[in-house]
């Protein structure tokens, strides 16, 4: 497993990306000033962004239908935890964007060469409690133990 994504694996059988990009953006706004330059203020944290991009070969490695499963995941506007394959959790993320490009094309119309690009946006606790509760678990309970969930 190199990633999950909620209950989606990234990986040799589904889709292994061969690039992570992170961008993290904090937030300063400007004031301008008469005769000085412009006064900035940190006003707190701004979008943190991830990119994957990778290949999928269906005849070597990963499976089309795995785009179609994350377009699937995308259409439902909900956060998914994403977890690394170490163990890390990163948060909540949205899908917002997946982009792919078919080539080499067999006769049938089917491509045997897929690049891929998966854009995902981190959101807060706030925003994620509410798109999280796919299962109705409360969240702040989960202790290990499922008595008292009341499902």
């Amino acid at each position: 497993m190199m990633m999950a994504l909620g209950m989606f694996i990234f990986g040799l059988p589904t889709a292994a990306y061969q690039t992570l990009k992170r961008q993290t953006e904090w937030r300063h706004p400007s004031n301008s000033r008469m005769g000085a330059g412009p006064a900035y203020q940190f006003v707190g944290k701004g979008e943190d962004t991830f990119t994957l991009g990778g290949t999928i070969i269906p005849q070597l490695f990963g499976t089309t239908s795995s785009l179609r499963l994350l377009r699937r995941m995308g259409d439902t506007g909900k956060a998914y935890v994403m977890v690394d394959g170490i163990g890390t959790v990163h948060g909540a993320f949205i899908i917002t964007g997946l982009d792919d490009e078919g080539s080499m094309f067999m006769v049938n119309g089917l491509p045997q060469k897929v690049d891929f690009t998966l854009t995902l946006k981190c959101v807060d606790d706030s925003q994620a409690r509410p798109l999280l509760d796919d299962l109705q678990i409360p969240i702040d309970k989960m202790d290990g133990s499922i008595l008292g969930w009341g499902l």
